[in-house]
């Protein structure tokens, strides 16, 4: 499981083609679950459905091994987002969990982050 208690993903740039993680990520969706959109770093990616968050955390040298982590929506007690500027492109997006505490993540310029905000407030309030 990624350790999100002492580090955050960070420039999790978008990621909207089918051969990357989210097409990887399939066989582990539901039924009627669907990807809201996929984000990447250098290796880990993290995919948003309208169910969860999954983050893919990539392993060895060879990037074979993958640990995938599950976030529900349902679990989370708080969120928090930073929307990006004029000149500061970054956005963030802060979920607070009980028992596993604060997760954050950092997206470049180009992220859906207010639809991702939308599907998180419909499984909350």
């Amino acid at each position: 499981m990624i350790d999100f208690e002492n580090a955050k993903l960070f420039k999790l740039t978008r990621h909207n083609d089918e051969t990357g993680a989210a097409k990887k990520i399939k066989p582990v969706l539901i039924d009627g679950e669907y990807i809201i959109e996929a984000y990447q770093t250098v290796r880990d990616g993290v995919i948003f459905t309208n169910k969860r968050v999954i983050a893919i955390n990539v392993q060895g040298v060879t990037g074979k091994k993958r640990d995938i982590t599950t976030l529900p929506y349902r679990r989370i007690q708080a969120f928090s987002v930073e929307t990006s500027g004029v000149i500061d492109l970054d956005s963030e997006l802060q979920l607070y969990y009980s028992g596993l505490g604060k997760v954050t993540f950092e997206f470049s310029g180009g992220s859906k982050i207010l639809e991702i905000c939308k599907c998180i407030s419909e499984h909350i309030l």
